[in-house]
């Protein structure tokens, strides 16, 4: 399968099979479809193509032949016209054996902001208000040791509504996990998500110490950010969480942390938020869209993806010029590998939610990620049983890119994953659908991200 775009001058080809990606003149360019086709048919001598280049592009014959002749290496290299190497072992794929390596520990149940956009409903999800206790947690924990095979590295994410309002708990869990690692050859990675209203120093310095990761959610520009995430009395938050935010950035030196952003109809103009947040400082830069019901004023719409696909556009060439300028950040969406990249598994199924990825919610249910969690039809098991309904994991396990129609025949397919299954779910009703509006902007935002490896690539070999 061969994906070709222009962006900024950068005429580019992507092998989806092989994942190699190619910035290719002009005749070469053109060529690739042409080379295609004439493969497709069964005309494989390298001599019959380049007369049938010439004639179509309109070039000499030693122009078509070099062009044939440097495609023609590509494919021998195996880096263009690959076959699909992984279709082949989704069956072992579905029938694999699975470990759990990573909780999302519903800590709170409840916050102390209001944001328009909460899929927990202010914290509840589809619930009661409540606090996760020790017992649950550490039972929790419990629970993915027993459940994590041979693996050694395991993640546990503090999540919530807002952690912080369980402060107590989340460091007696903390030293919790840290007891059981030498007890059991297991080393825990332990993140945090927070609204930022309760940080302070005390805990700043512990989650200094103890978390591997930070996110902290800022929507960007402050009207924007006030707008959606006001408090409950509809006072904004901004003013109080940024200089915190700054802190906490520069205390962890620019690393291991993100502020994370949504964007909504409010703000089709999202790359603003994200220039603005770059020039208070921040280096490491997540913002999203928004994923609401079609009958909310903020929600995305399909007439909104022209504005939106500009403004990646638009935020790729701003990055790479403070790139170049020596004044760059970093933004999630733009972070592709396209060397080492992820194993098989991540390419064919994503984040591994309902499967290595559980959700715990404060009484110690077991869902397949945070975003399914109230939905009682995914309710899989808890901590003391462990997981009950395995038809659940069983459906997930099967979530692929392979089992997805929309995602077949589509380039992205090996760096989304197939993208979220609650996504899917939720506008789709099936955790193998698609989200239309999402698959177009994550389309746009690998095209993006390849151009940038591009463009710097040429910066690079000019210094």
């Amino acid at each position: 399968m061969i994906h070709q775009y222009i962006s900024n001058g950068y005429h580019i080809v992507m092998d989806v099979n092989s994942g190699s990606v190619h910035v290719m003149d002009k005749y070469a360019y053109d060529a690739v479809p042409i080379v295609e086709r004439l493969l497709s048919q069964g005309v494989e001598n390298p001599e019959k193509i380049a007369r049938t280049v010439e004639e179509e592009l309109a070039i000499d014959s030693l122009e078509a032949e070099e062009t044939v002749g440097e495609l023609f290496a590509l494919k021998e290299a195996g880096q263009l016209f690959a076959e699909d190497i992984y279709e082949n072992y989704i069956d072992a794929f579905k029938t694999r054996e699975t470990v759990v390596k990573a909780l999302c520990l519903h800590i709170a149940h409840d916050c102390n902001l209001a944001c328009k956009y909460c899929f927990a409903g202010e914290g509840e999800y589809h619930g009661k208000r409540a606090l996760m206790s020790l017992e649950v947690g550490k039972k929790a924990l419990d629970f993915l040791v027993a459940n994590s095979g041979n693996r050694v590295n395991l993640e546990v994410d503090f999540f919530g509504g807002e952690p912080l309002m369980n402060w107590q708990v989340v460091k007696e869990l903390v030293a919790y996990g840290r007891s059981l690692e030498g007890l059991h050859n297991k080393k825990f990675r332990f993140t945090l998500t927070t609204n930022g209203v309760l940080l302070d120093d005390e805990i700043l310095a512990f989650a200094n110490k103890e978390m591997a990761n930070l996110v902290l959610s800022i929507d960007g520009r402050k009207e924007i950010h006030d707008l959606m995430r006001p408090h409950r009395g509809g006072q904004g938050s901004y003013d109080e969480i940024l200089p915190k935010y700054k802190m906490a950035a520069e205390s962890r030196k620019q690393m291991n942390y993100y502020v994370r952003g949504t964007y909504t109809r409010n703000n089709t103009d999202f790359s603003e938020d994200v220039i603005h947040l770059a020039n208070e400082g921040f280096e490491q830069i997540s913002v999203e869209p928004v994923v609401a019901d079609k009958s909310e004023e903020y929600a995305l719409r399909m007439e909104d993806v022209p504005k939106l696909l500009n403004e990646y556009d638009k935020l790729a060439l701003e990055y790479i010029r403070r790139k170049k300028e020596g004044k760059g950040f970093q933004f999630f969406h733009f972070m592709i590998d396209l060397e080492g990249g992820p194993c098989v598994a991540k390419r064919l199924s994503g984040c591994g939610s309902g499967t290595e990825y559980l959700a715990v919610t404060p009484w110690g249910d077991l869902y397949p990620c945070h975003q399914f969690v109230g939905q009682e039809e995914f309710l899989m098991g808890n901590v003391d049983e462990g997981i009950i309904r395995e038809e659940i994991r069983d459906k997930f396990k099967a979530c692929n890119v392979y089992a997805k129609k929309e995602c077949r025949n589509c380039f992205a397919k090996f760096y989304c994953s197939g993208g979220c299954a609650a996504n899917a779910y939720h506008e789709s009703g099936d955790v193998n659908g698609a989200y239309e509006l999402g698959c177009e902007l994550q389309r746009k935002r690998v095209e993006c991200a390849i151009m940038i490896k591009a463009a710097l690539a040429d910066e690079e070999k000019e210094s």
